[in-house]
């Protein structure tokens, strides 16, 4: 009986170290190792402010309205003027 035994249990010993990997092993020479991607910073290029144009509006007692405008950029100056004449309807006095 105990002969018996220790045939058993040298035949699971053996059963279980038959040289095959153990599926822990498999799964990990299976998969790839992660790749690693590195990105540079994306950097936005932000559109410059458009020139500063300063207005100074006055409505007279007659709803009438002209303005002051100031700035550096002449051709935003004459933009603007445009606009605020199309809204407003008057023409500036000078």
């Amino acid at each position: 009986m105990r002969m018996l035994l220790a045939v058993f249990v040298l035949l699971v010993f053996m059963a279980a170290c038959d040289g095959k990997p153990s599926s822990s092993q498999k799964i990990s020479e299976g998969l790839p190792a992660p790749k690693v991607i590195v990105e540079k910073e994306k950097v936005e290029k932000a559109e410059p402010l458009p020139p500063e144009v300063k207005i100074k509006l006055k409505r007279d007692g007659k709803d009438n309205y002209s303005w002051e405008l100031s700035g550096s950029d002449a051709d935003e100056i004459l933009k603007i003027n445009e606009k605020l004449r199309k809204k407003l309807g008057g023409e500036q006095q000078k």
